[in-house]
């Protein structure tokens, strides 16, 4: 019986830490959004994020606006391209609202 609650603690422990990767970064800039329209591109990693691919940027995806908020997230579908693919490939997405 002890060896089965030390391998249950084993796995729950073990399943904590592989989705403990998610996040959200959030930021505004000037008054943040005022329109809510939004446009989201995804930004390219490679070998565990080291090395980054064509990475989107903020201001550009704004277009004129002078207010707007920026949300970069990884998700767990990102996460799961990572475990897949070993590291080599690991997604974040860009979003920002006007």
């Amino acid at each position: 019986m002890n060896k089965l609650r030390f391998l249950a603690s084993v796995m729950l422990l073990a399943g904590i830490t592989m989705f403990s990767s998610c996040y959200t970064y959030t930021f505004s800039v000037g008054e943040g959004s005022k329109s809510g329209e939004s446009v989201t591109k995804m930004n390219p990693y490679f070998i565990f994020g080291l090395a980054p691919g064509n990475i989107s940027d903020p201001n550009q995806l704004a277009g004129n606006a002078s207010d707007y908020e920026v949300t970069i997230q990884h998700t767990f579908v990102d996460g799961l391209l990572g475990a897949i693919t070993f590291g080599i490939f690991t997604p974040t997405h860009t979003t920002v609202r006007k």
